[in-house]
C-alpha cells in the first residue's frame, strides 16, 4: 500500500474497515477475545483472511480499534456532564444516556466488559489516563453538589460505579433478560422509569434533611 493511499484511503477502503470492525464486533462480543478468531472475523465480514490482514495487522490490531473507539463512545455522556447545570437533572440525563446506550450497543458493552473481566490488557492505557481523570472530575463535581446541599448525600463514587453497574447491566445480561421479561418494548420502557425513579429517591434532598 502506498504512503498516499494510507494517508487517504479510498471510499472502498473505509467502507472495507467499517465492514470488518462491525464484523468483529459481533464476534468478540460473543467469544470474547481469546475465543475470537481472524476466521471467524473474516466469514462475518464476508471476505477472505488475507483480504482481512490487508486492512489490520491481525486479531489484536483490529481488537484495538474497537476499544479506542469505544472509549470515545463511552466517555462521551460523562463528559456531557455539566457542572452549571441542575445536579438532579444532570444526573438523571446521564443515568438516561446510559441506558440509551445499553438499549442501542449492546455488543459494545459485551466487548467492554469481556475486556475488563480479563484484566483490561489492552485497555490498561485508556482507564488510566482516558477514565480515571473524568472520574475523578465529575466525582468532584458530584461531591461539591452534596456539599451544598442540592443532593442527598452519597458518595459521589460509588453513584457513579452503581450508574454503571446498573445501566449495562441491560445490556451485558441482554440474554437473561429476554428470557425474563419476554415483552422487550416493555420491558424496556419498565426498565428506564424504574432506573429513573430509583436515583431519583436515592438522590433527592428530602424536606427533613434540607
Amino acid at each position: 500500500m502506498s504512503e498516499e493511499v494510507a494517508r487517504k484511503p479510498s471510499r472502498i477502503q473505509l467502507r472495507n474497515r467499517k465492514r470488518i470492525m462491525e464484523a468483529a464486533l459481533e464476534v468478540f462480543s460473543q467469544h470474547g477475545y481469546r475465543g475470537a478468531t481472524l476466521d471467524q472475523i473474516a466469514d462475518a465480514a464476508g471476505m477472505s483472511k488475507p483480504n482481512l490482514i490487508y486492512y489490520f495487522d491481525g486479531k489484536e490490531a483490529i481488537h484495538v480499534a474497537l476499544l479506542n473507539r469505544l472509549m470515545e463512545d463511552w466517555l462521551a455522556p460523562l463528559h456531557e456532564m455539566d457542572p452549571g447545570g441542575d445536579p438532579l437533572d444532570e444526573i438523571l440525563a446521564y443515568v438516561r444516556r446510559k441506558m440509551e446506550m445499553s438499549r442501542e450497543f449492546p455488543s459494545e458493552s459485551r466487548l467492554f466488559a469481556n475486556e475488563i473481566l480479563q484484566g483490561a490488557p489492552r485497555m490498561g492505557p485508556h482507564l488510566e489516563r482516558g477514565l480515571k481523570p473524568l472520574f475523578d472530575e465529575k466525582a468532584a463535581v458530584i461531591a461539591d453538589w452534596i456539599a451544598e446541599g442540592r443532593l442527598a448525600q452519597i458518595d459521589p463514587r460509588q453513584l457513579l460505579l452503581s450508574i454503571w453497574a446498573i445501566t449495562q447491566h441491560y445490556a451485558d445480561f441482554d440474554a437473561q433478560i429476554r428470557v425474563l421479561i419476554p415483552d422487550e418494548a416493555a420491558g424496556w420502557d419498565a426498565a428506564f422509569a424504574h432506573v429513573e425513579a430509583m436515583f431519583r429517591t436515592m438522590l433527592t434532598v428530602s424536606e427533613r434533611s434540607g
